[in-house]
């Protein structure tokens, strides 16, 4: 990174939207605004009954209401600003708003990088250790992987951020893109981003990469224990347990691996744009909509939360 000309020039970047055409603003406005109050109610809903219902006190209810915390905190770093942009005619953002903006959503998109993992370890012990379920998967140990999870995402989000916000920014102050993300500051920066790409690929690496390999391992031998069960119902109950989780994964990590690991040569701006409103705002939409659709005890909690039964 260059020592030269500080940041403290810049008081304040402009987004360029998520539109060049201002006649989509106000139905963006309306779609989006929907997308949110669903994302709202839904992870405000599955944080509720994972709470208040017993049956799902359980290891993996208590992560998966803190994976709608997550979605629920990083989704709100991004979409109030873009509401309110599509109504503005100045898209501005201080520059310490915006880094407060890139600290939150890479906290908390770490975070549930992290979580994915730790779910899936969850369900690894659960299909194959049944017996010693609850043993393995003590309160102490939820509790510390918790711990974990939100302290590799506080310190990833300070790297990155820190990375970021000690480049000169001197080829313009208007961020191609509609939040404070890594790479379209990087395009706004003069200095030197050899070591800035060193250490979000390092970083990256280590979170990203790591948990996606515990992924695997899991379900490799959560599909090797599944298929030593011998009736179909028993591979089918095993499976469908699994199921919300692996939907979950294979959207999240195709959209992240797709927006930070590619080469920076094959960057597109409308692609970017696409991927990062699928991440950053359908992504914790979906999840709680994915949890409820394909989890019968979910189903059955709100059910009886609405006292529909």
């Amino acid at each position: 990174m260059s020592s030269g000309t500080n940041t403290s020039s810049v008081v304040e970047f402009i987004f360029a939207g998520l539109t060049d055409n201002p006649k989509l603003n106000i139905s963006l406005f309306i779609l989006f605004l929907h997308i949110y109050m669903i994302t709202m109610v839904g992870n405000l809903g599955i944080i509720a009954i994972s709470i208040t219902n017993k049956h799902l006190h359980k290891p993996m209810y208590w992560f998966l209401s803190h994976l709608s915390f997550v979605d629920l905190t990083y989704s709100s770093a991004v979409t109030p600003k873009m509401l309110r942009d599509f109504l503005s005619e100045t898209k501005t953002i201080s520059f310490l708003g915006c880094a407060i903006q890139m600290y939150v959503f890479v906290c908390f998109g770490s975070s549930e990088c992290l979580l994915l993992g730790v779910m899936a370890y969850d369900r690894y012990v659960a299909i194959c250790n049944p017996l010693l379920y609850r043993v393995l998967m003590s309160s102490m140990l939820c509790l510390r992987m918790m711990v974990a999870v939100y302290s590799g995402g506080f310190v990833n989000s300070l790297v990155q951020t820190t990375s970021v916000f000690h480049l000169n920014f001197c080829r313009s102050n208007i961020i191609d893109h509609f939040f404070c993300d890594i790479p379209p500051l990087y395009k706004l920066s003069c200095s030197d981003l050899s070591i800035n790409l060193a250490v979000l690929l390092v970083c990256g690496a280590a979170i990203s990469l790591s948990c996606l390999l515990l992924i695997l391992v899991s379900y490799t031998n959560i599909v090797l224990a599944i298929m030593k069960i011998r009736s179909a119902q028993g591979r089918y109950k095993a499976f469908n347990t699994c199921a919300s989780h692996m939907t979950v994964v294979s959207i999240f990590y195709g959209t992240g691996l797709f927006m930070y690991f590619r080469p920076s040569t094959s960057y597109a701006l409308q692609q970017d744009r696409v991927a990062s409103v699928f991440y950053s705002i359908i992504i914790p939409m979906l999840n709680p909509l994915i949890y409820s659709l394909r989890n019968a005890e979910v189903i059955k909690a709100l059910k009886k939360s609405l006292k529909l039964t």
